[in-house]
């Protein structure tokens, strides 16, 4: 999916993104509001992954949602 449709629909994937990434919070998410950069550093920091690495994984998110 688009990471634009994600970004402006982010109420309705932030669900989504919860099951996926777990460990962050309702607040984090609610924080991140769909923007793939902050949600890509909330990744990064609470999953030890490096930028690069979060970036794909949510790109690999994006296109199964």
């Amino acid at each position: 999916m688009n990471w634009d449709q994600i970004e402006g629909k982010w109420t309705e994937f932030k669900g989504k993104a919860r099951q996926k990434w777990g460990e962050l919070t309702d607040d984090e998410l609610d924080q991140v509001q769909g923007n793939r950069e902050e949600l890509a550093g909330k990744i990064q920091a609470k999953y030890g992954k490096t930028r690069e690495e979060a970036k794909r994984e949510i790109d690999e998110w994006a296109d199964s949602v």
